[in-house]
């Protein structure tokens, strides 16, 4: 059973790394790696990356901490247009970052809004992100019937409360390499159902690292399954099986198990 990066940043790095980045993923025993838009032109090179690589497929979305102001009806027809790619499985990414570098919070909330509702007009789940924003971030989504969709919390770190609210919600919640370190993060994914959890690691260029060893890549998150699978006392199989086909859940029939099974 191959395991899915639900949420990755590969179109970040070097073109002339992705190859071997794809490749290390693969020998890692990843069958699957969506990568999520973040701007016009990031969510374009995820489109553009999907179509060279079987095992990508891409989202298209624009991160909170990424925009410059609302979100006009121009963009929203790019964005559209991206959508409805055939390789495109999610709206990602989306959300709320209440970070203080971060735009200011009223230009945060139209974009979600808008992109709640161009999510559920082109029929993609919603990968959110949520940042110092969980109660305003449950009451957008509850607020733009985002439960139509459904989706992925990602990147979790959250309390039980919160992931129990999304759950609700029809939002799957996604663990990453945070589950490795905190342990309040690995007390709620311990009572979280297995059913109901995905896994990403989120990867992106990190050059504030020394080594380039240690910038996380796809092929890390084997490390996530196995510390899932300690805390739900269950094997690394069960949880690579679980994960993989919550994914494709998800997905809504976009992607079957088959087709990971090719790549």
């Amino acid at each position: 059973m191959p395991l899915i990066d639900s949420h990755s940043h590969v179109d970040q790095y070097d073109a002339s790394e992705i190859p071997a980045i794809l490749d290390r993923a693969r020998d890692a025993g990843l069958g699957m790696i969506i990568v999520a838009g973040t701007t016009v032109e990031s969510s374009r090179n995820a489109v553009t990356l999907s179509h060279g690589h079987p095992i990508v497929y891409g989202g298209v979305g624009l991160h909170p901490a990424d925009l410059t102001g609302p979100l006009d009806d121009e963009t929203a027809d790019i964005l559209r247009q991206l959508a409805a790619d055939p390789r495109v499985v999610v709206w990602s990414e989306t959300g709320l970052d209440y970070l203080e570098s971060s735009p200011p919070r009223e230009v945060q909330d139209q974009a979600f809004r808008a992109q709640i509702r161009l999510a559920i007009e082109a029929k993609l789940p919603l990968v959110v992100h949520s940042r110092e924003a969980h109660p305003d971030m449950l009451r957008l989504l509850r607020e733009e019937h985002a439960s139509d969709v459904g989706g992925i919390f990602h990147y979790f770190q959250g309390d039980l409360a919160t992931a129990e609210a999304a759950m609700d919600m029809g939002f799957d919640i996604s663990m990453a390499k945070p589950l490795l370190r905190l342990p309040e993060l690995q007390e709620v994914a311990a009572k979280l159902p297995l059913a109901r959890m995905v896994l990403e690691t989120d990867s992106f260029p990190q050059p504030f690292k020394k080594h380039r060893d240690h910038w996380t890549e796809p092929w890390h998150l084997p490390q996530v399954a196995e510390k899932l699978a300690e805390l739900q006392r269950v094997s690394v199989d069960e949880v690579t099986a679980a994960t993989t086909a919550n994914v494709l859940r998800i997905l809504g029939g976009r992607v079957s198990l088959s087709d990971l099974q090719q790549r």
